[in-house]
């Protein structure tokens, strides 16, 4: 038999050519296949054949405010927001239902007494919430007993403290509906023009404002509104949350003038009041020495003890709103809510504005050398034997430990909680003498009460 010759090396190349288009072309044919049959059941799942029409199942998330010339628009958005307000004051308990709850607790208290206080178990606790009503029902759940459980040997609440959480959960829900019926845009904050509407329909209902003459009332506002805004928008954006007012203390002190027998201490400590109303606007009427109704920086230089630094004084022109260089009266309340709340944040974010010159976000040794110069200059004016600054700066640093050993932070600051000592040692000499004699004047104090104690005995 003759011997078949071996296929050429070119049939073989060819041949492998042909193999292997033809897998590919069958492969593509798969794959195109899957992407067929994928199209086809998504199409189906979501239930129309067009896959450019999934946006309609995206639900709507923003609404478009109004636009100021769309009345009607503007008109139904009000008269919604008041029936939805009033809505929700009717879910409230009102005072009867208060009483009635305050009778159950009562009737269903579990003995013995813990101290004066009147207990209640559990399983009482779910017999008083079944009989008060659809009101109660949110008071009445383990997670509220839990929140009020203590040591109780008998694993009882007191009825006190329930009752009072109910009733401040009440307060607090109708203080926010009544603010909510100042927001104008309805977005959960309220403008300055807002809250100053919300504090002047306030004041008939507060007792202890009844000597304020009407002339008065625009002073009294603005400075009741001004520790509002300074310490609850400390970014000056113009508005405030009202979650933020119903979470901080203003409030209370406000609505604290509803008190009849306040005592004259109480009126004293409480900026909201109409003594210290008065106080604030009075010191304002005696540094304005020309009268026209701004302050000057020579007029500002005689604020408090007149120990205040001229170069101070110079920063507070320079970084904070003036008229052709004079301060008026929403200004001047800054000043002072800054310079009388030293320990506060933010009265320590207005100063350290001040202090950083340059605007660095810190405070270096040139910073600190630069304001303290004006207290040495002081001393020197009042006869005394000036400091020297590399012991201060020393003992500043000391205080305040900052993260970086060469600048302090707003946030170095805050945390050292010296805040207000550091900057009465840079901006004020009565300040300065105070920190340097503290000693001396703690003995003071101790002999003195140690006299009292001798003459009482």
């Amino acid at each position: 038999m003759a011997k078949e010759e071996p296929p050429h090396w070119s049939d073989i190349l060819k041949r492998r050519i042909t193999n292997f288009k033809k897998g590919k072309t069958g492969e593509e044919e798969k794959k195109a296949e899957e992407t067929n049959l994928f199209t086809k059941y998504y199409t189906e799942w979501k239930g129309g054949k067009d896959g450019d029409e999934s946006y309609k199942s995206i639900p709507r998330f923003y609404y478009r405010l109004p636009a100021e010339d769309e009345v009607l628009l503007q008109k139904l958005r009000e008269e919604s927001r008041a029936v939805f307000l009033q809505r929700k004051s009717r879910e409230l308990l009102d005072n009867e239902e208060l009483q009635n709850l305050w009778f159950l607790l009562d009737k269903h208290q579990v003995p013995p007494l813990s101290g004066d206080e009147a207990m209640i178990s559990y399983e009482a606790y779910l017999q008083v919430g079944d009989k008060a009503g659809p009101k109660c029902n949110k008071f009445f759940t383990a997670r509220v007993y839990a929140k009020l459980l203590h040591n109780d040997p008998y694993g009882r609440i007191s009825i006190m403290q329930f009752f009072n959480y109910v009733m401040r959960k009440v307060w607090l829900h109708q203080t926010r509906i009544g603010l909510s019926l100042y927001d104008v845009a309805g977005q959960g904050y309220l403008r300055e023009s807002d809250l100053e509407n919300y504090i002047l329909e306030l004041i008939p209902t507060l007792p202890q404002l009844d000597g304020l003459e009407k002339s008065f009332y625009s002073f009294y506002v603005c400075t009741a509104v001004r520790k509002f805004f300074f310490f609850l928008d400390p970014l000056r954006t113009g508005k405030i949350k009202i979650q933020d007012i119903l979470a901080c203390s203003f409030l209370d002190d406000l609505l604290e003038l509803r008190d009849e027998e306040l005592s004259k201490e109480s009126q004293e400590s409480n900026w909201f009041s109409a003594p210290s109303a008065l106080r604030v606007y009075g010191q304002y009427l005696n540094l304005d020495k020309d009268h026209n109704g701004m302050l000057s920086k020579e007029e500002l230089s005689r604020y408090g003890t007149a120990t205040l630094t001229p170069v101070f004084l110079d920063r507070v022109f320079q970084e904070y709103l003036t008229y052709d260089g004079e301060m008026d009266y929403k200004t001047y309340l800054d000043f002072v809510l800054a310079l009388e709340n030293r320990k506060e944040p933010a009265a320590l974010q207005y100063i350290f504005k001040l202090l950083d010159m340059e605007n660095q976000g810190y405070l270096n040794v040139f910073s600190l050398n630069y304001f303290f110069r004006a207290i040495q200059e002081q001393m020197k004016l009042h006869g005394q034997e000036p400091v020297t600054f590399q012991d201060v700066k020393d003992e500043i640093f000391d205080m305040v430990k900052p993260k970086d050993p060469y600048k302090i932070t707003l946030q170095d600051l805050v945390n050292s909680c010296q805040g207000d000592t550091v900057s009465s040692i840079l901006i004020d000499l009565n300040g300065f003498w105070t920190y340097e004699n503290r000693e001396v004047l703690v003995t003071n104090d101790t002999d003195s009460s140690n006299t009292a104690d001798l003459d009482d005995s």
